[in-house]
């Protein structure tokens, strides 16, 4: 028992690039990812209107800020305010609240049962996707510690936790009070808190009667960006007036779109990344090294998932070979009878992409002359 404490559980580099490991998920997406984030703000900015109306959109699946979110139960521990607060500010925000969105005005802290209190919830509503804590301060140990260590460990205990349930906890904070050119410096406490984070939001604005704040976003799941807020006197509501990313969502690069395209038109390949490689240079018609198009295809596989292409990696009498295929949900029925485009029994000079009949004309190849280079190159799946 001892010895099995004493090693680590290791993957090596190839195997770990060849796992097909789920993706990070979004609360919002490409802004909110599961995990532990934190919201600082000064106090009386606004903060809690921001997460209030937050945790109201994703429980009704309605997108914000032009950005979609996960629907699903949310808790929001509002443990500043009152209920009848909440009442009046909800009625503000919207005219309608859905029965998945839920509040507690109290709680326990990290060292009372916080925890084990959120397990609870999230065991009687396993559709939950967002835990709001407002403010972080109040659920931490009355101590004077205020070390780096002990801001680490509070954060981390969240953090095991949102890993656990599979879940966002959204911390709300408060800033230091004196000023810092960098609105991510302005962090309350010490850099273990913002160190530890998934995510950091600062809602950051110079003058406190303005109705204008700049909403500073950048996280290891999520691209820096700052989001030009305006807060609506009649509502209350944070509405998007500038994003500096003018399009957060992800697109593929041309290089997968042709992957896509050529997947399409060939069904399935089983050889080297080289031999693969040579022949989608034939259709996209650039020089891609098989390094390059292999990292691509990595780091784009679950966009290529959901465009219907797949492909596995696997070692074969000392070589590195590639599975890939292409095979829509209207297709399915017809995955049996694809043809494989095998590298070993490729004919080199035959090109797959498609020729144009004055092409065909000018190099002499006919379409019947095309139709017999490609069986020459596809055999049938059930023939291997």
């Amino acid at each position: 028992m001892n010895e099995r404490k004493n090693m680590l559980t290791v993957v090596d580099g190839e195997t770990l690039m060849d796992m097909k490991l789920p993706p990070t998920k979004f609360c919002v997406e490409t802004l909110l990812p599961q995990g532990i984030s934190i919201l600082g703000g000064a106090p009386k900015i606004g903060k809690s209107w921001l997460v209030l109306d937050l945790c109201v959109r994703i429980a009704k699946g309605d997108a914000i800020w032009n950005l979609p979110t996960q629907k699903g139960t949310t808790l929001y521990l509002c443990l500043e305010d009152p209920l009848n607060r909440i009442q009046q500010r909800l009625c503000m925000l919207t005219d309608e609240v859905p029965e998945n969105a839920y509040f507690a005005t109290a709680a326990g802290t990290l060292a009372d049962g916080l925890c084990e209190q959120i397990r609870n919830f999230v065991s009687e509503h396993p559709d939950t996707v967002l835990v709001a804590i407002d403010t972080f301060q109040i659920i931490r140990a009355s101590n004077t510690d205020t070390s780096y260590a002990n801001d680490y460990d509070d954060v981390r205990q969240m953090k095991q936790l949102a890993d656990e349930l599979e879940i966002s906890i959204l911390l709300v904070h408060h800033l230091r009070k004196q000023g810092d050119g960098d609105p991510l410096n302005k962090i309350s406490g010490t850099t273990g808190i913002s160190g530890a984070m998934d995510a950091i939001f600062v809602l950051d604005k110079s003058k406190r009667n303005a109705d204008m704040a700049t909403l500073v976003c950048t996280g290891r799941d999520i691209e820096y960006r700052e989001m030009e807020m305006k807060l609506s006197k009649e509502n209350c509501v944070w509405t998007l007036v500038s994003d500096s990313l003018e399009n957060p969502k992800l697109i593929l690069p041309d290089e997968m779109v042709a992957l896509t395209q050529f997947m399409k038109t060939q069904k399935f390949f089983n050889g080297t990344n080289s031999e693969f490689t040579e022949l989608f240079n034939s259709y996209y018609g650039k020089r891609l090294s098989a390094k390059s198009l292999k990292q691509m295809m990595n780091r784009w596989r679950y966009s290529l998932e959901e465009q219907s292409v797949q492909f596995t990696s696997h070692r074969s009498n000392g070589q590195r070979l590639l599975d890939i295929s292409y095979s829509s949900d209207r297709d399915e029925s017809a995955v049996s009878d694809v043809k494989i485009l095998d590298g070993k029994s490729c004919v080199p000079f035959v090109t797959c992409a498609p020729v144009s009949e004055r092409e065909a004309l000018s190099t002499g190849i006919t379409e019947s002359t095309r139709k017999q280079n490609k069986t020459a190159k596809f055999g049938d799946r059930r023939q291997m």
